[in-house]
């Protein structure tokens, strides 16, 4: 049994009483007028730091800090920039276990999953100090003898940068990291339920010799003014947005004044196929993993688990029967691995889902209610007998809900895999090396797990086809997003 924890005890010792501030042009500063807005615990409730609540004013001060800080940045040589990525991993490594802290404190997932997310988002920053340091040009045999062609690879300018709450630390990393290796220079805007971290991200890049205006944190309540603002702004050079289908539509309509660059990452719908050759207790155990991380929360988890009724019963049966023995509880738990939902609105949603599915017929197996531990918690939940036209199908739950869902044959797996406006990430589990190359190539996902629940790193482009966004994250063309190529035709 673990030692009772005070989360109250643990924000004290972990926050102190350091204030957070805008940090813009390499300085800590306010909000117009002092306004500010509450960061609270989603496990608890409880208040743990006032953030500042920044408006158009400062998200205009933002971009002309970045772009005043952006032809030195540009001009820095490519293993200096690189140097400054490595420094910043380096720091964050050092400092995993506060940072971690920070993390559950704000948003929830367990101590654990925070550790992890702490290594991964520092595994950005090394990757692309690589990187920064293998931007080539290239030359092209000319048509004519008195001629050179060449291509030049420049930052794009000034990339502004809107982040999720589910991972506070790695989707900021994942950006950023491209964008100060290629030369630009940055506007963060972090999700309003998990700004800390992000803050805590720019003392990190400032104790590794970032130069002031390089990187910029904007925190706001309500981000519409800045959201206009930096799309206004001719200045601004590239959006990178990660969230909801819905507001990605409306970044690609803003964008079109200006013509900005645009990467987005929204929803998913994440398909995780268990095929009757498939070793079953792999794939329970892989169906947890990318099911019920972080509660659930995560654009690539699995949000539709189709099973070929050869083995429907036997998987059910084994996975409800692991599903039922999760422990949900506060994140700073060592015995948790289900944290909070994020907010009332999140649990809502999930009690709806379940709701729906019920009264269409589908089984609790495990699970269908909130857990007793607090507000926003709800219990791992397994639903068998699950239906293609249920809520929890056709929608994002965005929560602990896990439906079954039986299929026939392969043909059928991958129609009602691919029934959907979405197509970030798909899994599915075999022993039929034919059958991983044909579903592998027949799926509408820009990301495969084969035997795989959680293929995402570093080094591998991230992205989705369809619904699911623009561009691509990571991996050697994650920072060509960052770079555009410049044409020279040289008459001798």
């Amino acid at each position: 049994m673990s030692a009772p924890v005070d989360p109250a005890a643990v924000a004290a010792a972990t926050l102190g009483d350091a204030g957070y501030g805008l940090l813009i042009g390499g300085e800590w500063r306010g909000a117009a007028g002092g306004a500010t807005f509450a960061v609270t615990n989603p496990a608890t409730g409880e208040h743990l730091a006032d953030v500042p609540d920044a408006g158009a004013a400062e998200a205009r001060t933002a971009v002309e800090a970045a772009h005043a800080a952006l032809p030195d940045w540009a001009a820095t040589p490519a293993p200096a920039r690189a140097a400054v990525l490595r420094k910043a991993a380096a720091l964050m490594l050092d400092e995993q276990e506060r940072l971690a802290t920070v993390m559950t404190l704000e948003q929830g997932k367990p101590l654990a999953e925070a550790r992890g997310e702490i290594a991964y988002a520092a595994s950005f920053l090394s990757w692309f100090a690589g990187e920064a340091e293998r931007v080539y040009g290239s030359t092209i045999p000319a048509s004519a003898a008195g001629k050179r062609l060449l291509v030049l690879r420049q930052p794009v300018g000034v990339a502004a940068m809107i982040t999720p709450w589910n991972f506070p630390a790695a989707m900021i990393t994942r950006k950023l990291g491209p964008a100060l290796a290629a030369g630009c220079t940055a506007v963060v805007k972090p999700a309003e339920q998990t700004p800390l971290s992000a803050l805590e991200l720019g003392r990190v890049f400032a104790r590794a010799g970032l130069p002031p205006g390089a990187l910029n944190l904007v925190t706001c309540r309500d981000p519409q003014p800045f959201s206009e603002t930096i799309f206004a702004d001719e200045r601004v050079r590239k959006v990178s947005f990660t969230g909801s289908t819905e507001v990605g539509k409306l970044l690609i309509r803003q964008s079109a004044d200006t013509v900005k660059r645009l990467s987005l990452e929204l929803g998913g719908n994440a398909p995780f196929i268990v095929f009757a050759d498939a070793d079953l207790d792999a794939a329970v155990r892989g169906a947890i993993a990318s099911k019920f991380r972080n509660a659930g929360q995560t654009c690539v988890c699995a949000n539709r688990i189709f099973v070929q009724r050869e083995v429907y019963d036997r998987f059910a049966e084994l996975f409800a029967a692991q599903v039922a023995g999760l422990r949900v509880g506060n994140g700073l738990d060592p015995a948790s691995v289900i944290g909070p939902l994020i907010d009332e609105q999140a649990r809502a949603k999930v009690e709806r889902h379940v709701a729906d599915a019920i009264a269409g017929g589908a089984a609790v197996l495990a699970g269908g209610r909130p857990a007793p531990v607090g507000a926003n918690f709800w219990a791992p939940t397994v639903l068998a007998n699950a239906t293609a036209d249920m809520l929890v199908a056709r929608e994002e739950t965005f929560g602990p809900v896990a439906p079954l869902i039986p299929f026939g044959d392969e043909d059928e797996a991958l129609a009602l895999a691919n029934d959907t406006p979405f197509g970030l990430a798909a899994y599915f589990y075999t022993r039929d090396v034919g059958r991983v190359w044909r579903v592998a190539e027949g799926l509408e996902y820009g990301i495969v797990g084969v035997n795989d629940p959680i293929p995402s790193t570093a080094q591998a482009p991230f992205g989705g086809v369809k619904q699911s966004g623009l561009g691509r994250e990571g991996g050697p063309t994650g920072i060509n997003e960052y770079l555009e190529e410049k044409y020279v035709s040289l008459a001798l």
